[in-house]
């Protein structure tokens, strides 16, 4: 059994810090400090702080590690090991040096493909058919560091952020298991990344999330997979944001719904028809059947119920 001090903050790293109280000794646990949230901006403690504080964890939540007070409370902990998961902070050289087996990061990529801050969006968004999870022995750079191990799963078409985003932190809980007992035995051994194949998976933006209607229909399934729950994909109708939850692509005469409109084609961003649930939108190619909406300040609805409030057929998204 090892001290494990644990840094983490959404709800990707509860599946770990259990699976690390289960088998470990958590000696310690680092969050982010409590941030605005809501509409009333009220302090909200992240799941973490949450998970720790039910499970009476020592806890600490410094703004930065780089502070000789937060490095001391690390230090006191005397942790064989520190395990990291979205904790969202740098993790600086001198903390990195202090456990005797080093820090491990549960990265939610296949490394080096998708270092950085939002390796599953970028997969979904690049169309990539699998994913995975790295145990990466940390260094000074960005997701740089040796590989210690690697599960792959596939990518599911219908996966958004949101279901990947809950297998990897599955997968990454077991995975980490693993990783401890072999580097504990000593039968593990950390392999350098390549630069082959390396690529980077920039933070999401906001303006990421409009959707442009005159690229690929499949593209834009991607883009609405993605970002679901968070940025969420959207667009306008009638001079007012209209969210996209839901959608699939329709390659042209594919379906019997894309049958339906009549051979009617038009501008990228035209509702072409309302028909099972759907409104069918062209796209730069093909066409786009979503399902699932929300206007502002409102719920998430399906079309058939946004379709009572508006004739659709004909109008123009974007």
């Amino acid at each position: 059994m090892l001290r494990v001090a644990f840094a983490g903050t959404p709800e990707f790293a509860l599946p770990a810090l259990a699976a690390l109280q289960s088998h470990h000794e958590v000696i310690g646990v680092l969050t982010q400090p409590d941030r605005p949230s809501g509409r009333g901006r009220r302090l909200t403690a992240s799941p973490v702080k949450v998970a720790a504080v039910a499970g009476q964890l020592p806890l600490a939540q410094p703004p930065t590690l780089r502070s000789e007070d937060a490095r001391a409370q690390i230090a006191r902990w005397r942790p064989d090991v520190l395990v990291v998961a979205a904790y969202g902070l740098m993790v600086p050289p001198e903390v990195l040096a202090l456990p005797p087996l080093g820090c491990l990061n549960i990265h939610a990529s296949l490394l080096p493909r998708w270092r950085g801050a939002a390796p599953i969006e970028r997969a979904i968004l690049a169309g990539d058919p699998c994913t995975g999870i790295s145990i990466m022995q940390m260094d000074a750079g960005l997701d740089t560091g040796p590989v210690l191990l690697q599960r792959r799963i596939e990518i599911a078409r219908d996966d958004t952020g949101g279901s990947l985003r809950a297998k990897l932190a599955t997968v990454g809980a077991e995975t980490l298991l693993e990783a401890l007992s072999a580097l504990a035995a000593g039968t593990l051994a950390a392999k350098p990344q390549t630069t082959e194949g390396a690529s980077y998976a920039p933070r999401i933006t906001k303006a990421e999330s409009r959707i442009d209607f005159r690229v690929t229909a499949l593209e834009i399934e991607r883009q609405v997979r993605a970002f679901n729950p968070e940025p969420v994909a959207e667009t306008r109708l009638e001079g007012e944001q209209l969210r996209i939850f839901a959608a699939r692509a329709l390659p042209p005469g594919s379906d019997s719904l894309s049958r339906q409109t009549d051979g009617r084609s038009s501008d990228p961003g035209v509702i072409l028809s309302v028909q099972d649930g759907y409104m069918l939108v062209q796209c730069g190619q093909g066409l786009l059947a979503v399902s699932e909406v929300q206007r502002p300040g409102r719920r998430p609805i399906s079309v058939r119920d946004l379709s009572h409030s508006f004739a659709l057929p004909g109008r123009r998204l974007g």
